[in-house]
């Protein structure tokens, strides 16, 4: 069964242009499902262009992948805030199928935030931090 301590969920319908030969959505647009989560999740917290209030770009991503996804199928991205570091926000996601319960994925983004001018790492300004904190559990 799933974790249900993920406290933001997002749900999308595979489309037929997500999925390969094979039948099933391709490894690599589990990213892509992520991403519209982490998004939306910011539009919930009040940004418009990513992290809020912080330039950001992500230095790692992870998707273990335990069932596959099949066209038109229904699922839900649930996200959670893992940690924020001194420079660095870690998401975790799992991905389930909404008419099964069945996860079929999980996995981890970690976001660096970056002075904009320079594209140097900053401390997560500390308005980003609270934000953050209180748009999780």
């Amino acid at each position: 069964m799933s974790d249900d301590s993920f406290p933001f969920r997002h749900r999308l319908v595979v489309r037929f242009s997500d999925c390969d030969p094979m039948g099933h959505a391709n490894h690599a647009i589990y990213f892509t499902y992520f991403e519209q989560c982490r998004l939306t999740w910011w539009r919930h917290l009040g940004s418009t262009t990513g992290l809020p209030g912080a330039a950001t770009v992500i230095v790692h991503a992870a998707c273990d992948y335990r069932a596959p996804a099949h066209v038109h199928e229904e699922l839900e991205v649930r996200l959670k805030l893992g940690a924020i570091g001194r420079t660095s926000v870690t998401l975790s996601y799992e991905i389930v199928n909404v008419a099964t319960g069945q996860r079929l994925a999980e996995g981890q983004t970690v976001n660096v935030t970056l002075d904009p001018a320079t594209r140097q790492a900053i401390q997560v300004p500390d308005a980003t931090r609270l934000l953050l904190q209180r748009g999780s559990p």
